[in-house]
């Protein structure tokens, strides 16, 4: 199965805000890396996309964007997404969201009860990534 997913780490983020209990994170460039069933070779690109949450509690107090995302975790109900977020991804449940970003040390946490996470554009092709390359930021 073809499998498309945000590498958190190195991905732009233009906006951090929350409006009405939804957190929404605005990536102006969100690194993908698309892995093709049976092919051991990836690609890397770039789109720009957002990441909402819903009925949010914010246990810290938002960093101030422009940032360039660190890593970071995902939590769905059972299931961490650990530097990275599945393309498509939408669920119900227990949400949590922690990233880090380069250069300080702010974080943002973010507790909620949905995600939903929505692409822009067309995705931009960076590279071929070869067997045993790593997907490299920037």
């Amino acid at each position: 199965m073809d499998s498309t997913n945000i590498d958190l780490n190195g991905s732009e983020i233009e906006s951090i805000t929350v409006a009405e209990g939804r957190l929404d994170i605005q990536f102006s460039r969100a690194y993908l890396v698309k892995t093709m069933t049976g092919s051991e070779e990836r690609t890397r690109w770039w789109q720009a996309g957002s990441l909402m949450i819903d009925e949010v509690e914010m246990p810290s107090p938002l960093p101030e964007a422009p940032l360039v995302c660190a890593g970071g975790d995902l939590d769905e109900n059972i299931y961490t997404y650990r530097d990275m977020i599945p393309v498509p991804f939408e669920s119900r449940g227990h949400i949590r969201c922690e990233l880090r970003f380069q250069g300080t040390d702010e974080t943002l946490l973010a507790i909620g009860t949905s995600v939903r996470l929505t692409m822009r554009d067309t995705p931009k092709y960076i590279e071929h990534l070869r067997s045993g390359q790593a997907a490299l930021s920037g």
